[in-house]
Order: structure tokens, then sequence, then C-alpha cells
């Protein structure tokens, strides 16, 4: 299988798959796509027409199959590698996981759009103006913990339905925002988020985005200084 992704750094849509399968242990081919831009002439875009209708990272090839977005391509994995258990074998807790996963997929504009994702830069500054200034922020980090500690009290932990499962791998990005940020989080959740961070999965991922070194200025509109 090939992975396609955008630069480590900033693509929180390309790590969800790339932790799932990297901390699966699922063997695949990394294929990254450097962000140059986003309009239709520009070379991401131009690569990416080539494999995908949609234009966007990231995208699963798997043989003469290709999967597009991050919860297809998660639904894809655990079907192929069901020992794996991707998802938690509990029916009910695995629905329960889907609708956070889904709840992320669609949700959390507040923060995606005032936070976006820069995991190396560490931005306490700018997230003390976005929680000063940001309601939509306030509500989403709310809701967060909220969630969070429901299953962390419900599955006793480590990770939100115990054992790491997709809905880690898609929450990842969101602690990733968390930390360069700075916003304010209790004891517990913060810990959660620690772990996540510590996973080797995780770990791998932040790795590779600290050692691109690849300032993109239409990135980062909301960074004070460099």
């Amino acid at each position: 299988m090939k992975l396609y992704i955008g630069n480590k750094n900033y693509s929180s849509w390309s790590m969800r798959p790339w932790v799932l399968l990297t901390q699966a242990g699922i063997a695949f081919e990394e294929v990254m796509l450097r962000f140059d831009a986003f309009s239709p002439d520009s070379n991401f875009k131009a690569a990416l027409r080539k494999l995908s209708p949609t234009g966007k990272v990231p995208v699963l090839v798997d043989g003469n199959l290709v999967v597009w977005d991050t919860l297809a391509i998660a639904e894809y994995l655990a079907e192929q590698f069901p020992e794996k258990a991707l998802w938690p074998r509990d029916r009910a807790a695995r629905a329960r996981a889907r609708s956070l996963c889904a709840e992320m997929h669609s949700g959390f504009t507040g923060l995606r759009g005032h936070c976006p994702m820069n995991i190396e830069a560490s931005l306490p500054a700018v997230g003390a103006l976005v929680w000063r200034d940001q309601p939509a922020v306030r509500a989403d980090l709310a809701r967060l913990i909220a969630m969070w500690r429901q299953c962390l009290v419900e599955h006793g932990g480590p990770m939100l339905f115990g054992d790491f499962s997709v809905v880690d791998a898609f929450y990842a990005p969101v602690c990733m925002r968390l930390r360069s940020y700075a916003l304010p989080l209790p004891a517990d959740v913060s810990a959660y988020v620690a772990r996540v961070c510590a996973l080797p999965g995780v770990q791998a991922w932040v790795d590779g985005a600290l050692a691109e070194q690849d300032f993109l200025d239409f990135e980062e509109p909301y960074r004070l200084s460099r």
C-alpha cells in the first residue's frame, strides 16, 4: 500500500491515517507531496489530480484501488486488518468511537480554523490571544474536555477506549494543536494529551515534521514572529 500525504508539519488530515498505520504496525510506503500552493495549477494539485477526484491528501492506494478521505481510509484498513482491532471490539463502544471520529471529521471548526496544526512551532502568545478573543475555540475545547473525560472514565484509559484505536489517531492532530498553542487543560486531559504524544507512531510523525524545516508562509498567517 502507498499513502500519499502532505507536509507532516502542517497536514493534520494526513497525520491521522499515517499514525494509525504506523502505530498498528501495518506496512505501507509513504509518498509525500509537498505543499507548494493549493491553486489548481500548483504542483501539489497536479500530482493529486492523477490519484483522487478531490485533489486532497491523504490518499491510500492499494493495488488498483484508490481510497481517499481519512474516515474511508480508516474503515478500509479496519476491514483489511481485522486482527489489528483498529476499532473497539465491543459493538456499543465501536459505535461510540465512530461517532467521535465523525464529530472530529465535521466539527471543531473554531479550533481548527484559529489554531492550524504547526508541530515545530511554539505559539503560546497566539494561543493566549485566540483563547481571549474566540468563544468558538473555548466552546470546542470544553466539548473536547467533556468528551475525553467521559471516555477515559468509562474505559479506564490509557487511550480513549482503553487500547489505541482509530479515534486516538483522529484526535492526535488536536493534541498537537493543544500543545503548540498552550491552550489551558485540566490535569487529567493534559495527561491524555501527553500519552498520545508519547505513542511511537505519533513520535515518528513528529520527528518527520521537525526534520522538514519547510516554512510555508501561506500556512502560517497567524504567526506573530519567527
